[in-house]
């Protein structure tokens, strides 16, 4: 039966794709293919592809024009590292619930909106509700199976997601409540409005967690690529050690949120320690290239001595490496 566009919006998927041709089929057939008692509507953005995916978007925007809403930019958003993305897709967020599948992800479960949106109707006390998936590795063309891990409580599932994401929250299985998404991402500019951190998704599950609950339901819902040239498998080395430094600095962020709300965690040395050092280390890495770098937070003193050590030496080899290059 058609859908009318005067019935309630309940769900908005949001899906963002760049030179995702070989995958977008795959993806939006896993949105089309949903069943559901309510209605839905996926905003793909397309960000200045040069591929074919836009021939593809274009052609499923025309068979179900109300389920995909297609943005196609003549600039790429992303790449402005502004904010300006994010702001784009927050305007086309009207659903009462919002959802995530990137353009090379897709899901697998037609029932999948339904069992959460039927979840959070029914538990007014929780603001997301996640689900299992199965890794795919595009290099060896393999499914390979995610183990969750079992925490104690709202606290150690926390912990668990700065730590290193020990408890595994995959953004296209989420699913969570706009009203309190609207109030996370006012709350923390630095968080939700700039793009200092390249990791996108942490901060929100934080910041809802530290408002509401979450839930997981142990049912395989989606399928999470990992292909080369992914932001956390990044082949250029610079881009790659950027990267982790900004994980781990994203990471002492939040653990100095979470501990305005658990002031109890001063006394977990353990974790604040692993992640200084875990920090320190990556923030050394990549000083020694981007030298002019400025972090928010500062070399502790003996790491500090480590890399004015270090940096003489590198520079020098890189000068000779220069000059052997030359001729």
């Amino acid at each position: 039966m058609e859908e009318k566009d005067t019935e309630a919006l309940m769900v908005t998927v949001r899906c963002t794709a760049y030179n995702h041709e070989s995958y977008i089929q795959q993806c939006l057939e896993g949105f089309v293919m949903q069943k559901t008692n309510f209605r839905f509507e996926v905003i793909v953005h397309d960000d200045a592809s040069t591929d074919g995916t836009v021939t593809i978007i274009r052609k499923y925007a025309e068979k179900y024009p109300n389920i995909i809403k297609p943005i196609f930019e003549t600039e790429n958003q992303y790449s402005k590292r502004d904010g300006s993305l994010a702001r784009i897709m927050d305007e086309h967020t009207h659903g009462k619930y919002v959802a995530f599948c990137e353009g090379d992800d897709y899901w697998v479960d037609p029932l999948k909106l339904q069992k959460q949106v039927d979840f959070l109707e029914t538990h007014p006390e929780y603001g997301m509700v996640h689900t299992n998936f199965q890794y795919y590795i595009n290099r060896d063309n393999a499914f390979v199976d995610n183990f969750q891990y079992s925490p104690k409580d709202k606290l150690d599932i926390i912990l668990s997601i700065i730590d290193g994401n020990k408890y595994r929250v995959q953004t296209n299985t989420v699913l969570f409540r706009n009203e309190l998404y609207k109030i996370i991402i006012t709350s923390d500019d630095l968080l939700y409005k700039s793009s200092y951190f390249l990791m996108g998704d942490t901060q929100l599950w934080i910041g809802i967690l530290l408002q509401s609950n979450i839930y997981y339901l142990n049912s395989i819902t989606a399928i999470y690529r990992v292909a080369e040239g992914s932001a956390c498998r990044n082949s250029n080395l610079i881009n790659r050690f950027r990267f982790d430094l900004s994980s781990s600095e994203l990471r002492l962020y939040l653990l100095d949120k979470v501990k305005k709300k658990y002031p109890s965690l001063d006394s977990n040395v353990r974790l604040k320690r692993k992640l200084k050092k875990e920090y320190n280390l990556n923030l050394i890495r990549y000083k020694l290239f981007v030298p002019s770098f400025k972090p928010l937070y500062s070399l502790s003193m003996q790491y500090n001595l480590l890399y004015s050590i270090l940096r003489f030496p590198f520079l020098i080899s890189m000068v000779k490496k220069y000059i052997r290059l030359k001729h």
